[in-house]
């Protein structure tokens, strides 16, 4: 690493290097900061609050504690804000903003003087998007999470965002409860600071950041509004400082072995498929590919072990009470790289030799040779609907439906979705196979969480509670169903899935890892010469930038231009 430069790093060019300095020093002691802080180690605190930004409430209460472990380690911390990604207050989607955001990362992290940064951030793509930003800009880094919501109550049953909130939905739209009943679950979801209560993708990437060493050990899963929280920041910017002493960069944490080891976890917690696309754009900041077929090689060989919604009965604090990630990755450890280093020095052997011994809850992190579920609970499927893959969640699927043929009853957009779903004259029926195009990155909507269909109403009147849809959007990490997504390449960009015409049938084989349109070429290639061209994009500013550069889903949806900008790529 260069040599610690403090305030006087990255100075800005007047032309005159001692000019610059006097002048910095001069503006900054209008803040208050006397000599002796202005000689120590600056650490950056990358903070994220922001009105629109539930998931981020406790934010300055984890930046002062973090500013204590700074100053309580000998550094100076010197917070600074970035742009806030709240999950549910974004149009189209958060996604699309996720790359803005870790552009912002990554150059406030190079453009201003810090000798390590600590990012805090929580709501599902803020973390992904300060990885990806802290792996570009490779300064020593540890990544702080929010924490996720405590559980609420409705009439004696636990409640948490957002599983619960789709399970109540679902009820409210077949007619089994009423509207002052779905008004009281409203304002019963959602009760505190924090992330979604269950493994939605917000928690999955608070594991993976863990699992790839970049956060603290045993902080990944500490509910918002404990005290552990707090304890946690504090040690995070003590080990912020730690990192300038001896300096371990993302690229040296982020490694082929740590990222394997993520994919381990995520197919273990049954963990979001949104996890696939951001772990897949983290590393590809580093160069380090994320292959579908190696998902599945894993996927294969590794059982999903932790018992939470949605995939299983228990919440996020229940989990963090269970022993967290400890406990998880102590369950894996015949299956984990042990080599990995994390921000703390140490290897992921190192680690758990000195976690041995600690007691698991056994009851909601399962033991290796008694899991959940045999085998992990993503897997990615092909065939002439998804050249390029798809991703399929079977821990959160019925298994009745894995192994299907079906009719298409096909949705042109999401407003053709929209207009067309609850007509009581839609031609739909239980075995048919609901299926979306146009919801893919460069569709104009940013891939939105759109790919967990609704049931039509009249068939959600009738009991049905799962069918088998396909689109090329995302699910959030909270829903439950059969449901195939990121078809890529995407319909909007004319992959297969723009070929598709109601009434064809598609063939799903979750055993064969296949999914198919069982129509014949020459139709398939008539068809393909009659899509009408492509409308007009965005003609400026962020959006245009979007979809002039955005990757598919197999990329990751990272800019074609920001993929291997890390330094081992360089």
């Amino acid at each position: 690493m260069d040599k610690q430069q403090g305030i006087a790093g990255g100075l800005t060019n007047y032309g005159d290097r001692g000019f610059a300095l006097y002048l910095r020093r001069s503006f900054i002691k209008s803040m208050g900061y006397s000599d002796e802080l202005l000689r120590r180690p600056v650490v950056g605190i990358a903070s994220s609050p922001s009105g629109f930004n539930n998931c981020h409430r406790a934010m300055p209460e984890l930046v002062d504690a973090v500013k204590r472990g700074v100053l309580a380690a000998g550094g100076l911390p010197i917070d600074f804000p970035t742009i806030s990604l709240g999950e549910v207050f974004l149009n189209p989607t958060s996604l699309m903003f996720r790359n803005l955001m870790s552009m912002d990362v990554e150059e406030m992290i190079r453009a201003q003087p810090m000798d390590s940064v600590v990012l805090i951030g929580g709501c599902d793509k803020t973390v992904p998007a300060q990885l990806m930003g802290a792996a570009a800009a490779d300064l020593p880094a540890v990544q702080l999470v929010t924490g996720p919501m405590m559980t609420s109550r409705h009439n004696g049953e636990r409640l948490g965002a957002c599983t619960d909130c789709r399970r109540f939905w679902a009820s409210f739209r077949a007619g089994k409860i009423d509207q002052r009943e779905i008004d009281a679950v409203e304002g019963r979801l959602a009760t505190t600071a924090g992330t979604c209560a269950v493994m939605g993708t917000a928690s999955t990437m608070a594991c993976l950041a863990e699992a790839l060493g970049m956060s603290l050990p045993g902080t990944a899963a500490i509910p918002a509004v404990h005290a552990d929280r707090l304890r946690a920041a504090e040690a995070s910017g003590a080990a912020a400082v730690r990192l300038i002493r001896q300096p371990i960069r993302p690229s040296q944490v982020i490694t082929a072995h740590a990222v394997e080891n993520a994919l381990r976890v995520l197919l273990a917690l049954g963990g979001s498929t949104n996890g696939i696309i951001h772990l897949t754009a983290v590393a590809g900041r580093l160069g380090i590919p994320v292959s579908l077929d190696r998902l599945n090689q894993l996927s294969d060989s590794t059982p999903v072990l932790v018992d939470l919604k949605p995939t299983g009965e228990h919440y996020m604090e229940d989990f963090y009470a269970a022993g967290g990630m400890g406990a998880l990755l102590r369950e894996l450890r015949p299956l984990l790289h042990l080599d990995t280093v994390s921000v703390t020095g140490e290897t992921l052997g190192e680690r758990l030799d000195a976690e041995a011994g600690a007691w698991i809850d056994h009851r909601i992190v399962h033991q290796l040779d008694s899991p959940v579920e045999p085998v992990g609970g993503l897997v990615a499927l092909f065939g002439s609907l998804a050249p390029r893959g798809a991703i399929f969640k079977r821990s959160a699927a019925d298994k009745n439906l894995f192994e299907k043929e079906g009719r298409v009853v096909l949705f042109r957009s999401l407003e053709d979705l929209s207009e067309r779903i609850d007509d009581p004259q839609l031609d739909v029926r239980a075995d048919d196979f609901l299926v979306l195009q146009n919801a893919g990155p460069t569709s104009g909507s940013g891939m939105p969480e759109a790919g967990y269909l609704p049931i039509p109403k009249k068939l959600a009147q009738a009991g049905v509670k799962d069918m088998v849809r396909i689109s090329d959007a995302r699910m959030s990490g909270t829903a439950f169903g059969t449901i195939v997504l990121h078809v890529s390449p995407e319909s909007a960009a004319g992959g297969p899935l723009a070929l598709v015409q109601g009434g064809d049938r598609i063939r799903l084989s979750v055993k064969d890892r296949r999914i198919d349109l069982l129509v014949d070429e020459a139709e398939l290639e008539r068809r393909r010469a009659a899509l009408p061209e492509r409308a007009a994009g965005a003609t400026r500013g962020y959006a245009k930038l979007y979809q002039d550069h955005v990757l598919q889903a197999d990329g990751g949806c990272d800019f074609d231009f920001l993929r291997g900008n890390g330094p081992a790529a360089r």
